[in-house]
């Protein structure tokens, strides 16, 4: 038991420093990825109900493509395909040198389009709940597009999101493990080397368990206080 904490612990040859920076990782690169996948999301939803068929065709093709894709090609497609496309287009301009992606954006990216293919599915389905007659309630007192949809459609648009992005993020929080693959250092990958070093598999990887565990606990207290906020200021609205 003394050498397992020795092991977790912060002291020499303790694990703890390297772990705690492999939380560091896996959280920021989440919360990174998080506005890009629903700002992404969200013009994808305006454009499935685009009337233009072009737009609207385009947006269906982006939803099909990265939620039929396995989450981890898109990451291989994002990390070693973004390497070769800038290198040849590096080529171009006359540089010879080598030039690679950082794993932590490949991964922010990567995770960005995979969750915004889904958040546009979750957008598109708040969008469908609010009424016609909120629209032109909207313009029928003066407000332009811009206004109608920023004053009157956005805040209900949100608390009737709010559920399934929350879903959303949980599974975003999960599927940061897969940055380990391109060499990014998260909780796994951290862990998965100290359980190589040490030999000791279960101690290691139980403690990934419970620390994935500990953080989707909290995510979940974070996410029913923003719902109830936003029930609140439904109310007063």
């Amino acid at each position: 038991m003394e050498g397992s904490i020795a092991l977790l612990g912060f002291g020499e040859g303790g694990w703890g420093p390297s772990i705690a920076s492999g939380i560091l990782v896996t959280v920021s690169l989440a919360l990174a990825t998080l506005p890009l996948g629903l700002a992404v999301g969200f013009f994808v939803a305006l454009g499935k109900q685009s009337s233009e068929p072009s737009v609207k065709l385009a947006a269906n093709m982006y939803t099909t493509i990265f939620r039929g894709l396995p989450e981890l090609l898109t990451l291989f497609l994002v990390y070693f395909g973004g390497q070769i496309g800038i290198q040849k287009l590096g080529q171009l301009f006359g540089y010879t040198g080598t030039i690679e992606i950082n794993s932590f954006i490949a991964g922010m990216f990567a995770m960005g389009t995979v969750f915004s293919s889904y958040a546009s599915e979750v957008f598109l389905s708040a969008f469908r709940a609010i009424p016609k007659g909120q629209y032109e309630g909207g313009y029928a007192i003066g407000l332009s597009n811009g206004q109608t949809m920023r004053k009157v459609i956005l805040p209900q648009l949100i608390r009737i999101a709010l559920p399934g992005l929350g879903n959303l993020w949980m599974i975003l929080l999960k599927d940061t493990a897969l940055v380990s693959a391109i060499g990014l250092a998260d909780i796994l990958r951290q862990t998965a080397v100290a359980a190589r070093v040490t030999k000791h598999a279960f101690l290691f990887y139980g403690t990934a368990c419970m620390i994935y565990l500990a953080l989707a606990i909290l995510s979940s207290f974070v996410i029913d206080g923003i719902d109830r906020w936003a029930a609140k200021s439904g109310v007063k609205r």
